[in-house]
């Protein structure tokens, strides 16, 4: 950044601005920093008081910046702005302070917004990527896709990267890739992206937004102000009531992407290629083909509608079509989404750990015709009869682990009776051996052993890493 800086691109001076940032972790310590180095006098609170707490107040307090442990709900006296990291729910007495004193409230996305021009020169365009399900898989397909056309991008956001590091870094961007989440579009007000999709929606995170309206309301921020394209979901129409409903640019354009034929501002597939109707010439009577269903890993129907959606806002951008099929043969899927394992004795076992909720695990589920299914974990307040109704057909069996794995068996009970079920009744870690060892039982030559939990990890694991991780070690154990 140079020297301190003492006014943003939007012409707000900070210098001695009084700034409360609201949580420490891996958003607030760059925002904490950033506001300080601009010359802000900062103040952090912080609900925790843990170990790694101190030790992150003890690097802040360092430069010089207040930090109050264990108190996150008063707002100290004199604060002119609140910028708060995504975690932190609306209804906070923080927050109700804040806005009965007529204090701004940003989350770190509108924060990096704001700032984005200061690094010097034009800021790069934003495509921004949100939904239930899929983000972080079509931002990286995304970005892939960004490096094969030639261009300097990033995967930036609810990814795990700061999107204030990216745009107030020593690295020039022509374009980022960011993944958004409800928690930072709904303190995100001025952000305006070059393109963006919905992916899909589906309950989630409700005890945080209070309700499916104000959940669906905050993803389709994401929408408001596109420049270019707002691409959305034609299996999801909750979606394109989303881009109906936003306030664009104009000239900005609905895309849709399906996983049949593409109608004209469409993407889609025909006999195994991905095909764009949408940024050709005369897209009523041309198309342009783009990739191959086989250059997808994995290729299952979810994670072809992620690189359609990837697709769509690559060529909002101008990108050429070789640069999509390059990307997507170049890019490789994380784990625990969708991992192929192992195959013994005839059977596969596939690790989807990452499949935290219903909707995440319905679309996992329904890539295979013959599943034995691992399922159970901390529900997050989910119901299950909608899942389990759908998936009935393709189950040969099921494992249930887990604090609330009861809710599952209910549902199982409701809607596919007779499906056999091994209820573990046991949380502990060493659950997931036995868990597959089960599994090996009820499968038989053809099937696939399918971990997608449709639950959090946090009863029995540090994070659905480490879920994936127990299952994989499980598995290669049966085949030693």
């Amino acid at each position: 950044m140079g020297g301190r800086q003492v006014t943003d691109g939007q012409g707000i001076s900070w210098e001695g601005k009084h700034v409360t940032v609201a949580g420490l972790g891996v958003s607030g310590m760059p925002a904490a920093r950033v506001l300080h180095g601009l010359g802000a006098v900062v103040t952090v609170v912080n609900d925790g008081d843990d170990e790694r707490s101190r030790t992150q107040a003890a690097e802040l307090e360092a430069l010089g910046v207040t930090v109050r442990l264990g108190d996150g709900a008063t707002l100290p006296d004199g604060t002119e702005l609140v910028v708060t990291t995504p975690g932190w729910q609306p209804d906070k007495p923080l927050f109700t302070a804040a806005r009965k004193a007529g204090v701004e409230i940003w989350g770190d996305v509108e924060l990096a917004w704001r700032l984005r021009g200061l690094g010097g020169g034009e800021p790069a365009p934003w495509l921004a990527v949100t939904g239930t399900n899929g983000k972080t898989t079509t931002v990286r397909m995304l970005a892939s896709i960004l490096e094969a056309a030639g261009l300097r991008t990033a995967a930036v956001g609810n990814i795990g990267v700061s999107l204030l590091d990216a745009v107030l870094g020593e690295e020039r961007y022509d374009v980022l890739a960011v993944e958004l989440s409800s928690y930072q579009l709904h303190w995100a007000p001025s952000l305006r992206a070059h393109s963006a999709t919905v992916l899909n929606l589906a309950p989630d995170h409700l005890d945080w937004h209070g309700s499916m309206e104000a959940y669906a309301a905050d993803k389709g921020r994401v929408y408001e102000g596109n420049r270019v394209a707002c691409v959305y979901n034609l299996a999801d129409p909750a979606t394109e009531r989303l881009v109906r409903e936003a306030d664009v640019e104009e000239g900005c354009r609905a895309v849709g992407f399906t996983l049949g034929s593409p109608a004209p501002s469409q993407l889609g597939v025909v006999d195994g290629i991905l095909v764009d109707r949408a940024f050709v010439e005369d897209r009523q009577h041309n198309a342009q083909e783009l990739a191959e269903i086989s250059d997808i890993d994995p290729p299952v129907p979810h994670n072809i509608a992620n690189a359609l959606a990837a697709a769509a806002l690559a060529r909002a951008f101008g990108v050429p079509a070789k640069a999509v099929r390059d990307g997507l043969r170049a890019f490789t899927p994380d784990a625990h989404r969708i991992s192929h394992v192992a195959e013994v004795d005839g059977v596969a076992y596939v690790d989807d750990s990452k499949a935290t909720n219903t909707h995440a695990a319905q679309a996992s589920l329904a890539a295979y015709e013959s599943v034995v299914w691992i399922a159970g974990g901390l529900a997050k307040g989910a119901t299950f009869d909608e899942l389990v109704a759908a998936s009935a057909k393709r189950l040969r069996g099921v494992v249930l682990i887990g604090a609330d794995r009861a809710l599952i068996r209910e549902a199982l009970a409701r809607h596919a009776p007779e499906v056999p079920v091994v209820d573990l009744e046991r949380t502990d870690t060493g659950a997931m051996p036995a868990a597959v060892q089960e599994a090996r039982r009820l499968a038989s030559r053809g099937d696939t052993v399918l971990l997608a939990p449709a639950c959090a990890s946090m009863d029995m694991f540090a994070n659905y890493n480490k879920r994936g991780d127990a299952f994989a070690q499980a598995v290669r154990e049966l085949g030693a």
